[in-house]
């Protein structure tokens, strides 16, 4: 019996996460293999952790204190997994909806490829299936449209991701020196530099809506105040996890430039038109 542990990181959105699980446990799961849960709940204050203790008692329920965020989450959940003896890992997002095919198509994908490379998965719209949300991204940052093949990619989304053990004694956990976001790209791209190949799974996995809207930080109709502050913030332009980034993964001239302009921008953002 081959045994998966299934991460996610949640906070203040309780219905979307319940939504996940209950779509993971309709999952069709492949015979030979079982999945074990491990879910940081990082300081929510709507209910979140009681009720999936309620409806999910099997899932393993670590609490946070509101400072995680997403990538330390993920690590923090990982971490609590890594103590056991997991053949898989999976990034799953608490926001997605997977289709009940979804485990089976990763797990083929990887057992095709002598479970030896990152198997990406692809969301759509939650309304409109012809729209790709998240899945392997190009080296231009374009996301991949799947198809019935699987196909290569640069980096990915950490949405629907699926690690085998060798993956991660080669390359560890995503690095918590980001907060929020990063920690997904920065994998990908860290996995390809130690000569992992990173696969996208054929078809759509499951839905999720992207966030859209216009940055705060960015954003000239908000005052200088506002926009430093959500610049600062790990959900906003995090200048100094922005350049550990880039220098690792474009070198000193692209890390020290972007720091800059984007300092910049908050300034002055109409420079960037409106």
């Amino acid at each position: 019996m081959k045994n998966i542990a299934i991460l996610l990181t949640c906070h203040n959105r309780k219905d979307k996460t319940l939504a996940c699980l209950s779509s993971l446990y309709t999952c069709i799961v492949p015979e030979g293999y079982s999945f074990e849960v491990f879910l940081v709940d990082d300081g929510s204050t709507d209910g979140t952790s009681e009720a999936v203790r309620e409806q999910f008692p099997l899932v393993n329920v670590i609490i946070g204190e509101g400072t995680l965020f997403w990538n330390r989450g993920m690590n923090r959940a990982w971490s609590e997994a890594a103590k056991k003896d997991f053949d898989y890992y999976l990034w799953l997002n608490d926001d997605t909806i997977l289709h009940a095919y979804a485990l089976s198509v990763l797990l083929h994908t990887s057992e095709q490829l002598q479970h030896r490379v990152i198997v990406v998965g692809s969301t759509c719209a939650v309304n409109d299936t012809t729209i790709v949300t998240y899945g392997g991204r190009t080296s231009a940052g374009q996301v991949i449209q799947p198809t019935n093949e699987t196909q290569t990619c640069n980096y990915f989304n950490g949405n629907i991701v699926l690690f085998p053990k060798y993956v991660y004694e080669k390359v560890g956990m995503n690095d918590p020196v980001f907060r929020h976001a990063l920690g997904d790209f920065d994998y990908g791209l860290r996995a390809v530099k130690a000569c992992i190949q990173l696969i996208v799974a054929p078809n759509i996995l499951g839905k999720c809506d992207t966030n859209v809207g216009f940055s705060t930080w960015c954003n000239p109709k908000q005052p200088f105040k506002i926009r430093w502050k959500a610049f600062r913030t790990p959900i906003g332009q995090n200048p100094e996890e922005f350049f550990v980034f880039e220098m690792r993964h474009g070198g000193l001239g692209k890390a020290l430039f972007h720091y800059m302009t984007n300092h910049l921008r908050v300034v002055c953002p109409r420079l960037w038109g409106k």
